[in-house]
């Protein structure tokens, strides 16, 4: 298919009329259903509607991005322009977490869950500086491929792809999970059958188109997202302050939610309680709030599927360019979502707070169904509102502040129900997060799959393996991948942000100082880089475990989505003793090194058992 037009010079020439007629035509469809909202058509009819008709669009996007060739597959035949590859990798990074968790965490941490904030914009920076431009110089498919040429052979990939597996795994369990939430809300199925539901939007994209599918799929899903986040929080902005910039205007929601905190009564516990209630990491204490942003940080840098998409630039300079204009789409929806919190918060107290428990409208019982709201007085606490259970009411048939549990991740999904907005909003919004969670199973998945078929079988099994097998094993093990991800969703073992931040001090822990250590110090031995790798992730996946699941003693209180706080200096200082101690790199590697540092010319690649040809 070297001809596909998807693939041509034409495709690429006019992607702004391309995705500026998608966008006329989303908007449109948002438009259609808000007419057919005033015509009486039900709910539940548009929910269907903007669920299976935005998974039907990212079908169909994969369905015509279909490749077999192996560079379109892997990475995308190198022709995305920085900046729509900007555009993917933002869609590709704002996941389930940023965009249902993170203004949820914001909602009930206040400033603690700037946190989250800090630390993945400012991973963006270590991206650019250290790693981007270097992987693309390389020029080859994955993650792996870079460690097992840069440290000689197949033991280096190895732990290379068992570490992408791992934080991949977890990282795409969350968004299956989030996945769950959106369409048992709005498709009325159960959480555990909607999990399984969301994988054929997941499945048809990246099984059939590989990174170019994805890609252009992603783009789209941006386009959505982003939509659909600014759409409901510039209503309310002009609702309640008449402005309709948010980012600009929150701070009077702001004061008027202190103000109704001291007709309540509320000093501080408001936070605490809604964080000690719904198992959140309340991070008041400055170590871990520290320590957070670091392996936030630190983990952003070491994504496999976040440094896969600067391997389909034209050019190490459009790489540079397009970390640029990823933190730009990412800036447009991190610097909103304190705005959404604040607006969220004071359309709970003055919409919600204080009700008549009989009168409380039908979102209350709808996502309390699913376990995300709970209105708890003493009549039905024990009833449908999972949250609620061994809280104690006052029966008095009002709900007050301290019988009101919302769960982080229904914040965003229910404020538009919350503040009485139309509908088709709440829909736009379910089809927004849907997007954003999508996106990014899109590509951890791919990563996972383009680990086992590529790094393990084709690498290390099977190095004469021909094209059509390989395409045909990367697809199989994606559908497994995605199945087995799908099933432990349906266990709800934490909250989004808690796997999310587990994944990334995993990848942060296990791949970091591999990759930074074998661009930035010649003297990284093989052996050094392989005991560091090992060491990170096992410190990290010791703590987590024992600490998550066995009742071990937190190390100096730090909570486990901080693991990566131990493993990664332990990977540091493992790799530079055991490379001190053991023979230094070739004189070949060294030269191999000096080369991806330099933007322009040709790599020098050594002559090791896992050579491979440029």
């Amino acid at each position: 298919m070297a001809n596909n037009s998807q693939s041509g010079g034409g495709f690429i020439n006019n992607l702004g009329k391309i995705y500026g007629l998608y966008t006329g035509g989303f908007a449109g469809f948002v438009i259609f259903l808000a007419i057919l909202e005033q015509m009486g058509v039900s709910n539940q009819v548009i929910g269907y509607l903007f669920v299976f008709l935005t998974i039907g669009v990212y079908a169909l996007i994969g369905i015509i991005s279909r490749t077999a060739e192996m560079g379109e597959y892997y990475v995308a035949g190198r022709r995305v322009p920085a900046l729509y590859n900007g555009m993917a990798t933002g869609s590709d990074w704002m996941s389930a977490a940023s965009f249902i968790g993170m203004a949820g965490s914001l909602y009930l941490l206040g400033y603690d869950g700037l946190a989250f904030v800090l630390g993945w914009t400012g991973g963006y920076l270590l991206v650019s500086i250290l790693l981007a431009p270097y992987l693309r110089k390389f020029g080859q498919y994955t993650v792996p491929d870079f460690l097992g040429a840069r440290y000689g052979g197949n033991l280096a990939r190895f732990c290379g792809v068992i570490v992408l597996i791992s934080a991949s795994f977890t990282y795409v369990t969350a968004q299956i999970f989030g996945v769950g939430i959106i369409a048992s809300r709005f498709l009325g199925i159960s959480f555990e059958l909607a999990v399984f539901v969301g994988l054929a939007g997941i499945l048809v994209c990246s099984m059939l188109g590989g990174m170019r599918a994805v890609t252009w799929t992603q783009v789209a899903q941006y386009i959505i997202l982003i939509i659909a986040y600014l759409i409901p929080v510039v209503i309310l902005s002009a609702k309640v302050t008449g402005v309709p910039i948010p980012q600009l205007m929150y701070g009077q929601a702001l004061e008027k939610i202190e103000v109704i905190e001291k007709t309540l009564g509320v000093v501080k516990g408001h936070t605490a309680a809604f964080s000690n209630a719904q198992g959140v990491m309340n991070f008041t204490d400055g170590l871990n709030f520290f320590a957070l942003i670091f392996c936030l940080m630190v983990g952003t840098a070491a994504l496999p599927h976040i440094l896969m998409r600067y391997f389909t630039t034209p050019s190490v300079r459009e790489a540079r360019q397009s970390v640029a204009w990823s933190l730009f789409f990412i800036f447009l929806l991190y610097f909103t979502a304190p705005s959404y919190a604040a607006f969220a918060k004071l359309e709970v107290y003055q919409n919600v707070i204080g009700q008549q428990i009989t009168a409380l409208p039908g979102w209350v019982q709808s996502w309390g169904a699913i376990g995300l709201v709970g209105a708890c007085d003493a009549a039905n606490a024990d009833t449908i509102y999972a949250l609620c259970k061994g809280v104690k009411g006052n029966a008095d048939g009002i709900l007050q502040l301290n019988e009101f549990r919302i769960h982080t991740d229904a914040i965003v999904l229910a404020t538009p129900e919350i503040a009485g907005l139309p509908y088709v909003i709440a829909g736009l919004v379910a089809a927004g997060g849907l997007a954003a969670a999508l996106s990014t199973a899109d590509g951890l998945l791919l990563a996972i799959a383009n680990a086992l078929s590529h790094d393990i079988y084709y690498r290390m099994v099977d190095p004469h393996a021909p094209t059509a097998r390989r395409l045909i094993i990367s697809r199989v093990l994606l559908i497994v991948v995605a199945i087995a991800a799908a099933y432990v969703a349906s266990l709800k073992p934490s909250t989004i942000l808690a796997m999310v931040s587990w994944a990334f001090s995993i990848a942060a822990s296990g791949l970091f100082p591999a990759l930074v250590m074998g661009i930035w110090w010649k003297r990284t031995s093989n052996t050094g880089a392989v005991a560091g790798m090992i060491a990170g992730y096992g410190v990290c996946l010791y703590y987590l475990i024992t600490t998550q699941f066995y009742g071990a003693p937190l190390w100096f209180g730090v909570r486990n989505i901080s693991c990566g706080l131990f493993g990664i200096p332990a990977a540091f200082i493992v790799t530079y003793v055991v490379s001190l101690m053991t023979a230094a790199p070739s004189k070949e590697m060294q030269d191999f090194i000096d080369s991806i540092r330099v933007p322009a010319g040709d790599v020098k690649l050594a002559r090791t058992e896992d050579a491979i040809s440029h």
